[in-house]
């Protein structure tokens, strides 16, 4: 059965509503969310518990979240602005429309106002754009019982309270203490001895899939944000790293399927917004593979000798195309998780020579016995020019999808560019070139 049918949200009474919507795991509704017509989505909204709701609006597209803001009451829609923690406000700020934002902006208090606007003055792909700028903080020279009693009374009011900050009287961070800490130490220890001063921590303009890969690094719940006067702005918590993790995985998927544009849900996006999506780099493709057809023009006499090399032209391109697009995704994932460095270059050439090597020999045996002893057949010497030819094309491939996801990253742009669709255009114009002039050169056609 269906959540909205097991709901029957239309003919339950609203308390009774309320009863079995707070028994429900948020993410159930969630996920049927779009089986819900816009009056239950109102109802279900209306009836969750206030952090429910919060949690709703900031998993909902913009569209969805521009539709219930209009259909809520203003005083509903205040209690959950007053609920929203201070990045989760300024993102919602940042994508709704600048027509419902100014509504919004009137609703808010004083304090959210000033934390909003403290916030946007950071680039929301960096460190900072991605704080929180609540969180808990004790002076070092204060007991454990003082700060734990800090601590009790401000939980509340924060996103974390496993980790508190020890910060002087220029809000410079001098250590990090975490709760377990504080719960298993004495209580009149000073924070100044049990604090940790060798701390992890990201400058505001650090980028955030940097931020993110420290934060998975150092296996922390959050990590604090620092100025150049090593001033504590606010801290980044995992789930928003979760957040750019997923966003980032997107927009790398998007590059490597050849598509530009912003990370939309697709069922939100208009026909023309796929369109402006997808169609920049096929055009480009497009204009690179007509490389191609000048080459085969290029070497129509050598084919008017060798009708063979015609025959056997797809499976060269195809298996040269394969070859990169593997090397340059084993590149691309090795750069995005650290595995690999552009330090690591000459390394990982030779290690790619000799993998080149090795498939280049086994994929031209195989196509060596396949031209040879199954139809079309051709003769020996063919079969072994077509073997060859496409052992030096797989060992050109692999080295090309090797390097050039590492050089672009040297050069400080995104290696995700050198992705499938590019790689097996790029070595298909190459790789004809090396199938045309090895066999030429075999088969001593002039």
């Amino acid at each position: 059965m269906e959540l909205k049918d097991k709901l029957n949200i239309e003919g339950t009474p609203p308390e009774e509503l309320k009863t079995i919507l707070s028994e429900i795991p948020l993410a159930d509704i969630i996920e049927e969310w779009d089986t819900f017509t816009p009056e239950d989505e109102l109802r279900i909204m209306i009836n969750l518990p206030l952090d429910d709701k919060v949690d709703l609006l900031n998993s909902l597209s913009i569209t969805e979240q521009e539709k219930l803001i209009e259909s809520l009451s203003e005083q509903s829609f205040n209690q959950i602005l007053s609920e929203m923690d201070p990045d989760d406000l300024t993102d919602f700020i940042q994508s709704i429309s600048p027509e419902v934002r100014k509504g919004v902006w009137d609703s808010l208090s004083d304090e959210a106002k000033k934390e909003t606007l403290f916030l946007l003055r950071f680039d929301e792909d960096d460190a900072a754009g991605l704080m929180t700028p609540r969180y808990l903080a004790v002076r070092a020279g204060i007991t454990v019982a003082q700060a734990l009693s800090f601590v009790r009374k401000g939980a509340s009011e924060v996103e974390t309270v496993y980790y508190i900050y020890i910060l002087d009287d220029f809000q410079r961070l001098l250590g990090v203490v975490s709760l377990r800490q504080l719960l298993t130490a004495e209580d009149n220890s000073l924070i100044n001895d049990i604090m940790e001063t060798n701390y992890v921590s990201v400058h505001e303009e650090t980028d955030q899939e940097e931020t993110a890969k420290t934060l998975e690094t150092y296996d922390l719940i959050a990590i604090p944000v620092l100025d150049d006067r090593n001033k504590l702005l606010g801290i980044v918590t995992f789930d928003d790293i979760i957040d750019v993790i997923r966003e980032e995985h997107t927009e790398d998927t998007y590059k490597m399927g050849g598509m530009t544009g912003n990370v939309d849900r697709y069922l939100d996006s208009s026909i023309w917004g796929l369109v402006k999506k997808r169609v920049p780099w096929l055009v480009i493709l497009l204009l690179l593979g007509t490389f191609s057809t000048n080459i085969v023009g290029h070497y129509t006499p050598l084919m008017a000798t060798a009708a063979f090399l015609f025959v056997f032209m797809p499976v060269i391109t195809q298996t040269g195309g394969n070859s990169g697009s593997q090397a340059s995704t084993l590149m691309i994932r090795g750069l995005a998780t650290g595995e690999i460095h552009t330090r690591d270059i000459f390394k990982i050439l030779l290690k790619e020579i000799a993998v080149g090597l090795l498939m280049g020999v086994i994929t031209g045996a195989v196509i060596i016995a396949r031209s040879y002893f199954l139809p079309p057949g051709v003769g020996f010497t063919q079969a072994l020019t077509i073997g060859a030819a496409l052992a030096f094309v797989v060992l050109f491939s692999t080295l090309v999808g090797t390097l050039a996801p590492l050089l672009i990253n040297a050069i400080g742009f995104d290696p995700t560019v050198m992705s499938a669709p590019l790689m097996s255009t790029v070595i298909d114009v190459a790789g004809l070139t090396i199938y045309f002039e090895i066999a030429k050169f075999l088969l001593n056609i002039h």
